[in-house]
């Protein structure tokens, strides 16, 4: 399996050197050359697997040049090893032929841990293996960060840093942050907002001579290894809820498009899935692109959903790619004039395709916290205020609800303990584990949203614990 360019400027990459590159040279994202197919007879003989062994299967053929079975089983093992149950990701009915995924077993409590925890342990096994070491640096809205430090605290062969937008994320997320106190872990908070973060990270990438000397690795979706890893999930859910005997649909709250495009991703290599709905909160540039075919940056809101604060959705560009026959001329000039302008506009030819797979809405921090309220009182099931988008997104825009429809539960709800009070009359308390988050010691620096600013604390860090 090779890896190639979004932007079709960059050398076609081995699965090792995409893990340790993350952003292409050329700007762009990389994706695998060919999707692997799975046949409906090899679907079927899935459904029985546990989910350690079903991500061995999914991720195989991604890997299987650089990485053995053995390996890889070794690897998935010890990441989902660390969650809490069985099931890993356990499949609850809600509704009628209405289920919700809860993708928030994981250490820190968020859908970004089935990704996070297996990049750590996978950059700990090609580091080990050449005998060098890595920079990471990654933006978060929220979860990232704290997955990314659970999966990379006290690393030998590792240094992380990670921005988040200050004042702009919960306190539990900042201080699952903040807490870890490991020598290796380094946290900024950025004046501004996660698109200041992730364009910052974006800046440190395409600094060649930056990105080389002190070998810079990438832990945010923009990362191939996250959207494989959350491809297995899918199949998961979706062989639980019917398929292949029956097409499945999914809702996904979605922020930087990573997770749907992860479905998209299982979607092309043969998993049935009919529909997939997204949902917005106010910051809403999707939904307005669905809506009008034209994507326009505007102002970020802060929102009691603050994963979802974002105006620049990163991974669009591969499903971009995917729905224009891997143009990448095309996708250049779209990006281009998105650079110069905030805004781009498709063809109906290519809105015909995207409406053919996706719909979505949008909910304000009102119409959230209602969904919250509501679902305790009918269901006495109690969810976070980004699940809330995504349950409310599937039933506004399901197409056919004789099609199971699979809404993905993405945190915690004790991740955002005041709104989903406020919402429910409920306090959601946080596992064992993380009871006396409250009471940890914080260590992180606060910076100016200014690259220079960013890149010159990032070399001295580095000199100043002789890693550069």
């Amino acid at each position: 399996m090779k890896y190639i360019s979004t932007r079709g400027n960059a050398p076609k990459l081995a699965f090792d050197d995409v893990l340790l590159t993350g952003l292409a040279h050329d700007g762009g994202l990389y994706l695998p050359e060919t999707w692997p197919q799975f046949s409906t007879a090899q679907l079927a003989d899935m459904k029985t697997m546990s989910y350690v062994d079903l991500a061995v299967t999914v991720m195989l053929p991604f890997v299987d040049e650089v990485i053995s079975r053995d390996e890889l089983h070794q690897i998935i093992k010890d990441t989902y090893g660390v969650f809490v149950g069985d099931d890993i990701a356990p499949l609850v009915k809600l509704g009628d032929n209405e289920f919700v995924l809860e993708l928030f077993h994981g250490p820190t409590l968020a859908f970004k841990d089935f990704a996070l925890q297996f990049l750590g342990r996978i950059f700990d096994h090609v580091l080990a293996k050449r005998k060098t070491k890595l920079t990471i640096v990654g933006a978060t809205s929220g979860d990232t960060g704290s997955a990314a430090i659970e999966a990379c605290r006290d690393r030998d062969n590792i240094e992380i840093f990670i921005l988040h937008p200050s004042g702009k994320v919960s306190d539990v997320q900042r201080r699952q942050m903040t807490t870890v106190l490991s020598d290796n872990v380094h946290n900024i908070a950025l004046t501004g907002n996660f698109d200041d973060c992730q364009n910052t990270v974006k800046g440190l990438f395409a600094d060649e001579a930056f990105r080389d000397a002190v070998n810079l690795g990438a832990v945010n979706s923009i990362n191939w290894v996250r959207i494989m890893a959350q491809m297995v999930y899918y199949f998961w859910a979706g062989l639980k809820a019917g398929a292949p005997e029956t097409a499945v649909a999914f809702s996904v709250p979605t922020g930087n498009f990573g997770n749907v495009f992860a479905g998209y991703a299982a979607k092309q290599m043969g998993l049935p899935i009919s529909q997939f709905v997204i949902g917005s909160n106010a910051n809403d540039i999707l939904i307005r692109f669905i809506e009008t075919g034209r994507m326009q940056s505007k102002e970020v809101f802060a929102t009691s959903s603050p994963s979802m604060d974002i105006q620049i959705s990163s991974n669009f560009e591969r499903f971009m790619f995917e729905l224009l026959g891997r143009d990448s001329s095309a996708l250049n000039n779209a990006m281009q004039e998105f650079k110069d302008s905030g805004h781009f506009s498709v063809t109906d030819a290519f809105m015909a395709r995207l409406k053919d797979v996706m719909d979505g809405e949008r909910f304000d921090d009102a119409a959230a916290a209602k969904l919250i309220g509501d679902t305790y009182k009918d269901y006495h099931y109690l969810i976070d205020t980004h699940s809330a988008i995504g349950i409310g997104a599937a039933r506004a825009r399901r197409w056919d609800k004789n099609i199971p429809m699979v809404c993905l539960a993405t945190a915690h709800p004790a991740k955002f303990p005041d709104a989903v009070k406020a919402a429910s009359g409920i306090y959601p308390e946080l596992p064992s584990h993380l009871s006396d988050l409250y009471e940890r010691e914080e260590k992180y620096c606060e910076l100016p949203g200014n690259f220079d600013a960013v890149k010159g604390h990032i070399e001295t860090t580095l000199q100043e614990r002789g890693k550069l």
